[in-house]
This record gives structure tokens, sequence and C-alpha cells, in this order.
């Protein structure tokens, strides 16, 4: 695909996504959409939480992540010979073994990968691949494939923790992740905790007090979204009346992963009920000039942009935090073995998950590597030979309680390796 095709894709996508995004909120929330925003599912109750699993953090890395650069074979001779200009030299890599190397923008994360609470998965991918953004995203995040599921797996998932709370589930920054959220459990899009408010409320116009008496009497359906949305509005009230301070000497970066992390750790430490958070991290979609492994360069200025951020999030939530949450790494798909002459990678298949927390078996490399030589690639894609979804499923039976996995991903086997370490 040419880089000029998949920016018109991405147009077509990100029209497509706030549509739908619009149609999810007006369909469920009618004149009530600018109280929440997009992306808004409800239920009713609100009970106790029930759930005493991780705080389970998905960060979709939005435009096709290459895991091969991030995470390089430099095990693999075939690597070099299909990336001549941009492969990761063996003597810049950090952290990794003999087969594999952390990219150097990485370093701020090379303490967790040392003290083994931080490691990656290599060789993943879905089911029925495809080379498009859209379809591609659409299809990983209702994770349910051969399936009529339509619902998103992260609704299903907090469906089955029993955590029913207004922000039991929330999706933090700009771009809302519609598809993971979408279904009938509760959970709510945000821009930032603080930008959640209802527009023109105040002492001299109850907005809000007005809107809960106009519903309090309304059927169930028609009640619901404005009962969420007041729900969600009281339970960062508190929140949003003290300024916030990281801890641990934590510095995020003024980015708008730092600023949504922040904000996944800011409701953790206040026990708001957090069981799921969906954060956005774009700009993946390096078709030309993904550069060198040099400060300056695309992919280690990416890189580098999101370990500080990712690095902020652990110490601002310290050790004891961190032991109870789990946050992992997804990507529509990879990206090509081979570099094009615009020093780009096109889109591919095959990538590299990483996986970060207090429970998670760090310091290595999970997965059956296929190697990069011509023969095992696939239409000149690095394999799969594991689903992300097993990946994943590993994790909600290790960390989140879960036993079956066939609600949440129906057909699927979590992985066996070891990756996590029960509760």
């Amino acid at each position: 695909m040419t880089a000029q095709a998949c920016c018109d894709e991405n147009k077509k996508l990100l029209t497509r996504r706030g549509v739908l995004g619009r149609g999810l909120a007006a369909g469920a929330a009618g004149a009530l959409t600018g109280l929440v925003g997009e992306g808004l599912s409800t239920r009713l109750a609100f009970a106790a939480d029930a759930y005493a699993g991780d705080t389970l953090v998905v960060l979709s890395l939005r435009g096709g992540f290459d895991g091969l650069s991030a995470i390089a074979p430099i095990g693999d001779p075939d690597y070099y010979k299909a990336r001549p200009t941009i492969a990761l030299p063996k003597s810049s890599a950090i952290g990794g073994n003999t087969m594999f190397g952390l990219h150097p923008a990485l370093a701020p994360l090379l303490p967790m990968w040392k003290n083994g609470n931080l490691a990656a998965v290599h060789a993943v991918g879905q089911p029925n691949p495809t080379r498009s953004h859209f379809a591609a995203m659409e299809e990983m995040e209702r994770a349910a494939a051969g399936t009529s599921v339509r619902s998103g797996w992260l609704d299903r998932m907090l469906g089955q923790t029993g955590a029913t709370g207004p922000l039991a589930g929330v999706s933090l920054g700009n771009s809302m992740p519609s598809r993971l959220m979408s279904g009938p459990s509760t959970d709510i899009s945000m821009a930032t905790v603080d930008g959640l408010t209802l527009a023109g409320d105040s002492a001299k116009r109850p907005i809000a007090e007005s809107l809960r008496k106009m519903y309090a009497s309304a059927p169930g359906l028609l009640a619901a979204p404005a009962l969420a949305a007041d729900a969600a509005l009281k339970a960062t009230t508190s929140l949003r009346a003290t300024a916030y301070t990281p801890a641990n000497g934590a510095a995020y970066p003024a980015t708008p992963l730092g600023a949504a992390l922040r904000d996944v750790a800011r409701m953790i430490k206040a026990k708001v009920g957090l069981a799921t958070a969906a954060v956005d991290c774009g700009d993946w979609d390096m078709h030309e000039g993904l550069g060198t492994a040099v400060k300056g360069q695309r992919m280690y200025d990416n890189l580098l942009e999101t370990a500080n951020a990712l690095a902020a999030f652990a110490a601002d939530l310290g050790p004891a935090g961190m032991a109870n949450v789990t946050l992992v790494t997804v990507s529509e798909f990879g990206r090509r073995v081979t570099e094009n002459a615009s020093r780009g990678v096109d889109h591919g298949h095959g990538n590299a998950m990483l996986l970060m927390g207090g429970g998670i078996k760090g310091g290595t490399v999970y997965g059956t590597w296929p190697t990069l030589a011509p023969g095992a690639l696939v239409a000149g894609d690095l394999a799969a030979t594991t689903d992300y979804r097993a990946v994943i499923g590993e994790i909600l039976q290790k960390r989140c309680g879960f036993g079956s996995l066939t609600d949440v991903f129906p057909g699927v086997t979590p992985a066996a390796f070891g990756l996590a370490a029960a509760r």
C-alpha cells in the first residue's frame, strides 16, 4: 500500500470512527450527548464492585506498530538482509538476549525490564489478517473472529468482572476506542478527568440537578444514559476538586499519552473502582522515514516518548500500586519485514506486544520465533505464531481471576507461556 493510499484510508477511518462514536452517543443518550461525549454505554445498576483482580490497562498503538524495530531480532541474520539501512545494530541494542534486543529509545523502561516487571511477546497476530487499518482495528477490538459477536472485548471482559461502578471502565484521551468498549457494560469515554464536566452547570444554572429530576421517573432505557453520566460526574468530583501531583518524582511527558496515563494513575490511586482503562497512542504508520536508532529519527523519538510516559506511570504508582496493575500493548498489525525505498516499512502482519506490571514475569521475550528466512515469511510478513488474544487470555486468568475465556474470547485457548504470576 502506498503512503498516499494509507493516508486516504486513515482519513476515512478517522471520519468513520467519529461518525460511529457520535452515532453511539446519540443513540444511547439522545439530547444528552454533550453530557459525556462520545462512546457511552450503560447499565442501570451501580452496585458495589465485586472485582478484586488487576486493573487492566490496554494501550493501543495505532497505525501498525513495528515490533521488529522495538524488539529487534538481532540474532536472526535475515533481519539485517531485509533491512540494510534501518535495522537495529546489535551494538545499539539494550536488554534482551542473544536473539532479541530492545531499541535504545526504550531505555527509560530498562530498569523495569531488569527488575522483571516488563516483558515482550513476539510473533503475535490476529486471525484472518488484513492490511487495512480500519478492518484490522475493528477485528482487533471485536476479538471474536468467526462469530457473530459484535461487542468489544473489553466490554465483555468488564461484564465478567462484576465491576459495575460508573468508572469501572474508562477510555481516556482524544481518540476514543469505541469498538473496545462497545456493548452493554458500564463504561465512559473522556478526554481528561478534569475535562469531564457538564457545560453550563452552576449554582445559578443547576443543569445537572434539573436533568436528574427530568429522568427520575423515566423508563429505564431512557434514564440509563443520564444516570450513568450523572454517576460518572459525581464519581470524579473529588478528583477534580484537588490538583493532582504525581508521586515519587514521576515526570509525565507533555504528550496526549502522558496526560492519559497520568489520569489512569490518578483514578487507580483514588480507588474509584477502575477495572480497565483503554488508552490510544498513534503515529506508528511509518511508510517512510522510520529512521535509524538515534535521537531525532522518527521511530526513536516515538518510542522514547512512549517509554517516558510508561516509566512515569510506573513511578507514579510505585511498586505497591503496580502490584495490582497490568498494562498490555496491542496494534492492529505489524510491518513488513523488508524495508521499502523510502526507508520505511509497509503494512505487515506479525508483531510484538509489551506487558508491564507487578505480576509480570519479565526480563525476557516470550513466543515462538518463526525466523525471518524467506521461506518462513507469510506473503513477505513475519508469521504470527501466537494469537494476541491468547496472550491477553493468560493475563485474564492469572491476574484478573478469570476461569473460562469463552465469554471474552470465544474459541481461544489462553497462552501457557508462564508470563505472569497468579494472584
